[in-house]
């Protein structure tokens, strides 16, 4: 494996006090997709809006990086829904002024390996129930529920997300409407939802292929989450033209015309609050910026845990509603770089999807009590071949990328060292389970065995290092039916001038966090003023 060397791929400016104007409308803490979908829709606004990131570049986990003639993604694989001018697509397309393309994936854009089964999840609603009909027949009824289930829950997330925004006030008056709308089972475990439609644990298995998509197995994950995810992707996936980096840098200038800027290296210290109220943050380096608005982009562990001190979380009421949620799980990655093409290759527009049983919940548990248990999990993500631009900048190239689950826990005896100098056990350690992950790819294309370049493993140390998520967590909070009926996970805070945004505040995934992004600038601004804007970007 060679030396790493530092990415060169970076977007927004270098923060230094003196670049600062002297006023903002809003601070946005973080530069992930909820932070810069909030300051974007402020900016539409007329705000000046400052964006704050600690790391070297914008985006958050939509963030690429090169490293030895090679590009990666490191959060984004897939985004589902783009490909007809749905919500998402238009928010997209407003948010970056129609420069952000979108190239499809292959019909068959998953593919489950589930023990010595294989299921692919074709694109279209009615091409992906008739391939489950087709595998499973005697299943027919039970997959017509099920896409029944996915209309009417899955969609009821927008519900969920839209009542937070409210004021405490209009939630009261709005929650008899809201429990005679809102569909049956939505917060009830995925497994249990399912066992009432059938009993094949096959079918039940393939029908929850996607659960890395937010990190819990069915036993533990609520079906609206299931139902949402299930949805997004129905009519297949695809992935941003140029690289994932391209979502940021097509927000960026929308932020920039109304006078605000993104920076990097921009680590907040905390944020300062005083006579009850929100005054500002101060920076790492002891600068202060002075503003009554802070939007908070950074999840809600750091922001309650890290960035306010521990009197004001006491006196705002907020120790006990944070000890009812976790971080989620951590995860390993692996960064392949190959020579020649992903065509020279036969690597295919498809995610693979491997998964040692159809009892998801009993591997994740031996996996979490011995390391060298088989995965859980793994995922496979060929970027090059889903990128039609991708041969323009690194002609002669290919990637690939495997996602896999992994506890902080294995890793905390080096928590506090630094990246890069972390020590020969620890690279040891990572070396081996990078190893593993390879044998999976050369099982699946072996082909490929002896034709990688270079490849290099990240753990939830890189996480914790480049994200500044304190255990390395992959999906901000754990996705528990619990977490998903606790209200005060929302835009609104008690504090005022603080907001929260980003994946802890809906859902997880790119399009969760930009649709937070949207519920925080409406909780922000009213209805009023957000009136005008939606009608702007959905007509």
């Amino acid at each position: 494996m060679a030396r790493k060397q530092p990415s060169t791929l970076r977007i927004g400016y270098r923060y230094r006090p003196k670049r600062l104007a002297p006023d903002y409308d809003a601070l946005v803490i973080g530069s992930g997709m909820g932070g810069l979908t909030n300051a974007a829709l402020l900016s539409e606004l007329g705000w000046k809006v400052c964006v704050l990131e600690q790391h070297y570049t914008a985006g958050g986990y939509t963030h690429s990086y090169e490293r030895a003639g090679y590009e990666w993604d490191v959060g984004v694989h897939y985004i589902g829904d783009v490909g007809a001018p749905t919500r998402t697509r238009k928010l997209f397309d407003f948010l970056s002024e129609g420069q952000l393309e979108w190239a499809p994936m292959a019909e068959e854009y998953d593919r489950f390996y589930i023990g010595d089964r294989v299921f692919n999840a074709k694109a279209g609603k009615q091409a992906f129930r008739d391939n489950l009909v087709a595998q499973f027949p005697a299943e027919e009824a039970a997959i017509d529920q099920y896409m029944h289930l996915l209309g009417t829950v899955g969609g009821a997330l927008a519900m969920i997300g839209m009542e937070r925004a409210l004021k405490p006030w209009q939630r009261t008056v709005s929650a008899p409407w809201r429990k005679w709308k809102m569909p049956p089972h939505m917060f009830d475990k995925t497994w249990d939802v399912l066992r009432t439609l059938t009993d094949d644990p096959d079918l039940i298995a393939t029908l929850c292929g996607q659960w890395g998509d937010m990190g819990l197995p069915p036993k533990k994950s609520p079906f609206v989450v299931h139902a949402m995810i299930a949805r997004h992707y129905l009519y297949g996936g695809f992935y941003p033209v140029g690289g994932a980096w391209r979502i940021a840098d097509t927000i960026l200038p929308k932020i920039r015309k109304a006078g605000g800027e993104v920076f990097t290296y921009a680590r907040v210290r905390r944020i300062m609050v005083e006579d009850g109220a929100v005054a500002g943050v101060e920076m790492d380096d002891g600068h202060r910026i002075d503003c009554p608005c802070v939007i908070s982009s950074a999840g809600v562990d750091n922001t309650f845990r890290a960035l306010l001190e521990p009197g004001v979380v006491e006196n705002f009421g907020y120790e006990q509603p944070l000890e009812g949620v976790q971080p989620s799980i951590g995860h390993l990655g692996v960064y392949i770089g190959l020579k020649g093409t992903a065509e020279e290759h036969g690597l295919p527009n498809t995610n693979f999807w491997i998964y040692p049983s159809n009892d998801y919940d009993a591997a994740v548990g031996a996996f979490r009590d011995d390391p060298s248990a088989p995965f859980p999990v793994v995922y496979i993500s060929f970027p090059s071949a889903k990128d039609p631009d991708y041969l323009n900048r690194h002609p002669g190239t290919a990637t690939i990328e495997i996602v896999a689950p992994a506890p902080y826990a294995w890793f905390e005896r080096w928590k506090g060292s630094t990246w890069g100098k972390r020590g020969d056990d620890y690279e040891r350690f990572k070396a081996e389970l990078g190893e593993r992950l390879m044998r999976y790819l050369y099982d699946k294309l072996p082909q490929l065995e002896g034709k990688v370049d270079y490849y290099e493993v990240s753990t939830p140390l890189s996480t914790e290092w480049f994200s500044a998520y304190r255990q390395g967590e992959l999906y901000g909070l754990d996705h528990t039916p619990e977490r998903m009926q606790q209200d005060w996970l929302g835009p609104r805070t008690r504090i005022p001038g603080l907001w929260l945004t980003g994946q802890d505040t809906l859902t997880c995934g790119v399009t969760g966090a930009m649709m937070a992004g949207l519920l925080t600038t409406t909780a922000m601004v009213g209805m009023r003023r957000m009136g005008p804007l939606m009608k702007k970007i959905y007509g």
